[in-house]
């Protein structure tokens, strides 16, 4: 018998929820526990005042800032942070990030031809080897054109692709802009239809998150100038891009970004259409947009980019106003601007287009890690097994273990015996998980979790304490796999390969 539960929403289509879905929730919140747990030993262990301290407090930042603070933010921001469209980025850990302050019209190609013909390069995708290169440049200061931009999310999904222009040569500061593509029949608040959201901001600096104490990127307060830029190189570049700006779409305000730096917008949200003259002609279709014809190129007539903006504005409330209508006599041509990012996500269409987070590999690297210090850990348990007893009289049934042969050697060897069971099924789903099948990820999880479980009794029923000497490493490489392997990126891609 099926354990799903379909449950019909108000609006079209169906949205499942599963035993599966209820243990990855049970999972996800148990690692944070476990992560909030594992700080507070190594943060114990740096007060022994000794050199190594001073390692053991690194640790402790990195566990604090890139594994605890980001688990309990993306907890915690799932149940206050709105799930749809506000006209705001949200970061990996749902904190809200970037004001999304610019739409497009266009194909793929289109928005491409016009980025690279005005000057910008196309950021690298997030990879291992990208992320150390970003490192390695920002601190030597080399020059590093395509280096990658960190994810932000809107539509419940990362950026589409991210574009960049580096100032003298150094990492460290750049402009840069994200672009994400609307979902089909998807309106803006107001109803205006657009093909591409976009995000830009001035990189200025690099330093820690206000908010997860991570390295980042400091941002330039003044967004709106940002976009103003991206504005003015893409009409310079492209003469014909039309330009409407939709003005106080948003309130004007002053907040912070998801790495805790000012931001500062005036609301408006101007849409560049890329479109060629015979698709702005059909007059009828709600995705028409009405160029500003009459006013002169902004990189032209040496205007900034704001000038030729707020030239726009006029133009722009009549061409929302008609969109606006167009689209309310249609209903069923379109989707509410307000709808859960659940619902907007774009489906993935085969197993083979799924891409693997760097999540599923860090898991089986960590499995691989666990199996072989599991394995130490049994060998030093087998050779100091004789003075463990002595230290530790257990009675069974009142009798005492030294008075039964042979009794503690079975004992040892069926605790040997369950430990070498367990680590050849961790070695045994290992390739099962890196090719996304959910059953075998799930199998480890429950391992991984029962093994911190065990942990804690232990400590809490007064055995020997967490230490370095002890169980330290394998507990820490338990509760990494828990991260790693319970996260959304993992949890998402094993169930679109189809491993249920």
């Amino acid at each position: 018998m099926s354990s799903e539960i379909v449950v019909e929403p108000r609006n079209a289509g169906r949205r499942r929820f599963s035993v599966s879905s209820l243990l990855d929730g049970f999972f996800f919140v148990f690692a944070a526990l476990a992560a909030v747990w594992l700080a507070t030993i190594v943060f114990g262990e740096g007060f022994q005042w000794r050199w190594s301290s001073l390692l053991y407090f690194i640790v402790f930042w990195a566990l604090l800032a890139y594994l605890v603070l980001p688990r309990l933010h993306r907890i915690l921001t799932t149940i206050y942070v709105p799930d749809y469209f506000i006209g705001r980025a949200r970061t990996s850990d749902g904190l809200l990030g970037d004001p999304v302050n610019l739409a497009l019209l266009g194909t793929d190609e289109e928005v491409h031809a016009a980025m690279a013909a005005a000057g910008w390069i196309r950021a690298d995708d997030v990879t291992a080897g990208s992320s150390l290169r970003i490192v390695a440049s920002t601190v030597t200061r080399r020059s590093y054109d395509e280096a990658p931009v960190s994810p932000l999310f809107l539509f419940g999904r990362q950026q589409d692709f991210a574009y960049q222009q580096e100032v003298a040569g150094n990492p460290a500061k750049r402009h840069h802009v994200r672009f994400w593509r609307c979902p089909d029949d998807w309106l803006l608040p107001g109803g205006r239809r657009v093909e591409w959201l976009a995000a830009g901001t001035f990189d200025r600096a690099v330093g820690l998150s206000l908010f997860t104490l991570q390295v980042t990127h400091k941002i330039d307060a003044d967004t709106d100038i940002e976009r103003d830029h991206i504005i003015a190189t893409i009409r310079g570049a492209v003469p014909d891009a039309g330009l409407d700006v939709i003005r106080d779409f948003s309130t004007g305000y002053h907040s912070r970004n998801g790495g805790g730096d000012s931001i500062t917008t005036d609301g408006d949200m101007p849409i560049v259409d890329l479109r060629s003259d015979a698709e702005r002609t059909d007059a009828a279709s709600p995705r028409a947009v009405t160029r500003d014809a009459a006013t002169p190129d902004a990189s032209a007539s040496g205007a900034p980019a704001s000038s030729a903006s707020a030239s726009a504005s006029a133009s722009g409330s009549a061409s929302v106003s008609a969109s606006s209508a167009a689209a309310l006599a249609r209903p069923g041509d379109k989707r509410s601007a307000f709808e859960s990012s659940f619902d907007l996500a774009r489906p993935v269409t085969t197993s083979a287009g799924a891409r693997r987070p760097s999540t599923i590999t860090m898991g089986v690297v960590l499995i691989v890690l666990r199996v072989i210090g599991g394995s130490a850990w049994l060998l030093q348990l087998a050779t100091e097994w004789d003075s463990i007893v002595n230290d530790v009289r257990v009675d069974v049934e009142g009798v005492d273990p030294s008075d039964v042969p042979g009794l503690e050697q079975v004992a040892l060897w069926v605790i040997v015996g369950i430990g070498i069971l367990v680590f050849i099924v961790e070695l045994s789903v290992v390739i099962l998980i890196y090719r996304g099948v959910n059953w075998a990820r799930m199998l480890v999880l429950v391992i991984a979790t029962f093994g911190i479980i065990v942990a804690a009794v232990d400590v809490a029923a007064g055995g020997e304490g967490i230490t370095l000497r002890t169980t330290l490493i394998t507990l820490s490489l338990d509760i990494l796999i828990l991260l790693a392997l319970s996260s959304r990126s993992a949890r998402a891609y094993s169930r679109r390969a189809g491993g249920r």
